[in-house]
């Protein structure tokens, strides 16, 4: 997609036209259409003519309520209509608050995404020119808007490629190309430096695959000698068939996508790094493919960690929590971030819990929740809390090992994953875990079968924005 900043509207050109419920008085602007029979609702597209023949494209955004969705909008629109569409586009934006011309934008980017990469025959479409008309010089948020729907469109595209091909080392290549072309720096290490290094986790998952496991780490450094804003931890599991706790075959195609989080991870280091944040942030990213083997780790054995802490594995198919106990770890260590989060597609219990409408928060800082809360109903990325209380301590009890790794009770499965987790944090003051299973893939408009979302990418960055601000 090309955008353009033009500040006047071009009459022979086809045009979006945004209209707000009941608000259409402008309309006689763009059409001789005295009725169109169209009232604005959200999403609703009504295409008409105007005075040189050109397509006027009446856009609903509904009420105040659908504001949030304004990308969605103009994002089905352009999925519906953009193979008509050879000529330069223009959108009136007059009026538009930049919340809402970044949300056009990165609505219009998503909806070039194309989930057939793997097809043979693939359907060649030229780049669409839409010119935003509007009063204001919107070049420069036209640039990061399109930044931010282009990268979300690259870790959908990691996310939703088949795990035959996106072993952990083609992540860590992923990662290196990215840190490459967005002037970051990125390591990643690979078995022989994990067992030196003690990520007997990560290499306790990995095991019984033959793609080896590997921890990346990328790092945005602009203030030089000073400490480290954020670190960011994702958990990158490329396929999971629950170990030898082996999961069902129903959907479990679908887990190629169990690295939802780490694509996260990669996705807003890079973004971050091409928007040139005034912020420093350090990306981990555990990632292994837990397969079945006679060399895959047991139920019932014992592991350590790079904590040193000792592990009783309950459940092959609690997997996730293991490598991220030791990318938490490792980056707490190693950089002392300020504040760290992680983001996993961690628990089933949380989709139970919170549907496909939110992520679940787990932190005990006040400060960073409501923060993260905030951005997260204002950009439609929502998340919620959910509590992380010593009651559960109990449940990750072990009489052989310094704790286990599931509680095996049908309750709280995500609470409990989540303390697990903090028992790996060094007593960090400022840790937060987001379980994003129910909200990083699932059904979607734009697809037959689950696909991934894109979720994260906004809210991370929005939030690491506002760190810099401050």
């Amino acid at each position: 997609m090309i955008y353009k900043h033009i500040t006047q509207l071009n009459i022979h050109q086809d045009v979006i036209v945004p209209c707000r419920k009941g608000q259409l008085d402008h309309l006689s602007q763009y059409t001789t259409v005295k009725d169109p029979d169209f009232n604005g609702e959200f999403s609703t597209v009504q295409m008409l003519y105007g005075a040189e023949d050109n397509r006027v494209y009446l856009l609903g955004l509904g009420e105040e309520k659908d504001a949030v969705n304004i990308d969605d909008a103009f994002r089905k629109l352009s999925f519906d209509y953009k193979k008509y569409w050879k000529e330069p586009v223009q959108i009136i934006t007059e009026g538009f608050s930049d919340a809402e011309l970044r949300k056009v934008v990165i609505g219009l980017e998503m909806s070039a995404y194309n989930i057939g990469a793997f097809k043979s025959k693939k359907e060649q479409e030229g780049a669409i020119t839409f010119e935003i008309v509007n009063s204001q010089d919107v070049t420069a948020l036209l640039e990061e808007s399109q930044a931010i729907g282009a990268t979300i469109n690259r870790i959908k595209t990691l996310v939703d490629a088949p795990a035959n091909q996106k072993t952990p080392e083609f992540l860590g290549q992923w990662a290196q190309a990215s840190a490459h072309d967005a002037n970051y720096t990125c390591t990643v290490l690979h078995k022989k430096e994990l067992e030196a290094q003690g990520f007997h986790a990560v290499l306790a998952v990995g095991q019984g695959s033959v793609n080896s496991p590997v921890v990346i780490v990328t790092q945005y450094m602009p203030k030089k000698g000073m400490a480290v804003d954020i670190g960011l931890v994702g958990k990158g599991i490329t396929f999971d068939t629950g170990g030898l706790s082996i999961k069902p075959s129903t959907n479990l195609h679908y887990m190629k996508s169990d690295m939802g989080g780490a694509a996260v991870v990669l996705g807003v280091v890079e973004l971050v790094a091409k928007l040139k944040l005034n912020v420093n942030v350090v990306g981990v990213v555990a990632s292994a493919e837990n397969a079945v083997d006679s060399n895959s780790y047991r139920p019932g054995d014992v592991i350590n960690s790079y904590s040193g802490k000792s592990i009783e594995i309950i459940d092959t198919d609690a997997e996730g929590r293991l490598i991220l106990a030791d990318g938490l770890n490792y980056i707490i260590k190693e950089f002392q971030p300020k504040q760290v989060i992680d983001l996993a597609t961690l628990t089933g219990s949380v989709v139970q819990t919170l549907g496909y409408s939110a992520a679940g928060m787990f932190t005990n800082n006040t400060e960073m929740a409501q923060n993260l809360s905030k951005i997260g109903f204002e950009i439609n990325e929502r998340v919620w809390p959910l509590p992380l209380f010593s009651d559960f301590d109990s449940d990750l009890h072990s009489d052989i090992a310094d704790l286990r790794n599931f509680s095996g009770k049908p309750i709280a499965g995500a609470t409990t994953a989540a303390k697990f987790l903090e028992a790996f944090t060094e007593e960090h003051q400022a840790w937060m875990h987001l379980d994003i299973a129910g909200v990083s893939f699932g059904d979607s408009k734009y697809a037959k079968m689950k696909s991934a979302s894109g979720y994260g990418v906004q809210l991370m960055v929005n939030y690491i924005k506002s760190i810099s601000e401050n």
